[in-house]
C-alpha cells in the first residue's frame, strides 16, 4: 500500500485538534474546515491504523488508551514540524551556509578574498567555497552562488549583473629599465620595447589602447615575452624584463612606492567594468546580499587600491 504523506498529517492534524477542541465541531471551526471533513479525516486514520482512537458520544469526544498514547506521540511529531519549520524561517533571515563564490585568478585572492574572510568573521553560520580561475563559468553547473568578472558580459536573462568598479590599466616599468631603454609616449615608441603580453588560452591578449583624443590605436603590437598569468607579468616588470599594460589594482602599490613608473604620456587603456553576478531568482538569500552589500560598500566610491598609500596602510 502506497504512502500518502500528506493524507496522514491531515489525519494527525484532525485527531489532535479534536482532542484539543473537544469536538469535531469545534476542530472544524479551528482548522476552518467542515465537521464531516474533520470527522472523516479522523475515522480514516483510525482505519489505517487499526484502532479506535476516540470514543464517540452525542456530547463528549474521549480518548481510548490507544488513542491516548498516540496522542502523546502525535503532539512530539507536530512540535518537531513546528521547531523544523521556525528553524528554516529564522535560516532563510540570517546568512547561513556555503557561500561558493567564483572569482578571477589575481584579482580575487588580492582585493575579493580578504574582504569576504573579515566578513565570515562576524557570520559564524556562513562558511565560504571560493574558487579562483578566468574562465567561463556556468553559475547553474557549477551550483555557483555569486561571482566576479571583469569585461563587459552579455546580456543573460536568468542572471543579475552590479557594477562594483572599473578596471583602469597602465603602461609601466622598472625605473632601471626606463634608465636603459627610456621611456614611452606615444605607440610608435612601443616596437622598440621589450613587451609583456599576456596569454590566455592560447591567444594573446591584446592592448586595448587610445591616444589623447579618444581615438582606438590599431597598431598591432609584438610582446617578446608572453605569460599566461597576471602576477607573473607583475613579477617579469618588477625583474626589469620589459613594459606592461596591467591593471592599476595590480600594480598600485608599486607605483606609489616607486618601484614601478608608469610610462605612455599619450597612451589610455580602455576601462574594463568589474561586475557582481548571481542567479535571478524570486527571492536573494541573506547570504548572497549579504555578500553583494559589503562588497558594494568597500568598493564605492572608492576601490581599496585607491586608499592605499604605499607604506603598506
Amino acid at each position: 500500500m502506497g504512502i500518502q504523506p500528506h493524507s496522514h498529517l491531515t489525519g494527525i492534524t484532525a485527531f489532535v485538534s479534536a482532542v484539543d477542541q473537544g469536538s469535531f465541531t469545534a476542530a472544524a471551526a479551528h482548522m476552518g474546515l467542515s465537521k464531516s471533513a474533520v470527522a472523516k479525516s479522523v475515522a480514516r486514520l483510525e482505519e489505517r491504523l487499526g484502532v479506535q482512537l476516540l470514543n464517540r458520544t452525542t456530547r463528549h469526544l474521549g480518548l481510548t488508551d490507544e488513542g491516548r498514547a498516540f496522542y502523546a506521540t502525535c503532539i512530539r511529531i507536530l512540535a518537531d514540524l513546528e521547531a523544523a519549520e521556525t528553524t528554516l524561517s529564522a535560516r532563510r533571515m540570517v546568512a547561513s551556509g556555503t557561500l561558493r563564490v567564483s572569482l578571477p585568478s589575481s584579482f580575487g585572492p588580492r582585493w575579493i578574498l580578504p574582504l569576504m574572510v573579515d566578513l565570515l568573521k562576524n557570520l559564524p553560520q556562513l562558511t565560504l567555497d571560493a574558487r579562483f580561475t578566468d574562465q567561463y563559468v556556468d553559475l547553474v553547473d557549477e551550483e555557483i552562488d555569486l561571482a566576479i568578472r571583469i569585461g563587459d558580459m552579455a546580456d543573460d536573462a536568468g542572471l543579475m549583473m552590479r557594477k562594483i568598479g572599473v578596471q583602469t590599466s597602465v603602461i609601466c616599468a622598472a625605473p632601471t629599465y626606463l634608465a636603459l631603454h627610456g621611456a614611452v609616449t606615444d605607440a610608435i615608441d612601443l616596437p622598440s620595447h621589450a613587451l609583456i603580453g599576456e596569454l590566455r588560452e592560447g591567444r594573446v591578449l591584446p592592448w586595448r589602447l587610445r591616444d589623447n583624443t579618444g581615438a582606438v590605436i590599431k597598431a598591432p603590437l609584438k610582446p617578446r615575452h608572453l605569460i599566461s598569468h597576471g602576477e607573473g607579468m607583475l613579477s617579469a616588470v618588477l625583474a626589469g624584463a620589459g613594459l606592461a599594460c596591467l591593471p592599476y589594482w595590480l600594480v598600485s602599490e608599486h607605483i606609489k612606492a616607486g618601484r614601478l613608473q608608469q610610462t605612455g604620456t599619450n597612451l589610455h587603456a580602455e576601462d574594463r567594468p568589474i561586475n557582481l553576478i548571481w542567479l535571478k531568482t524570486a527571492e536573494m538569500l541573506p547570504k548572497i546580499r549579504v555578500t553583494i552589500d559589503e562588497l558594494v560598500r568597500c568598493f564605492q566610491p572608492v576601490p581599496p587600491w585607491e586608499k592605499f598609500d604605499g607604506t603598506g596602510r
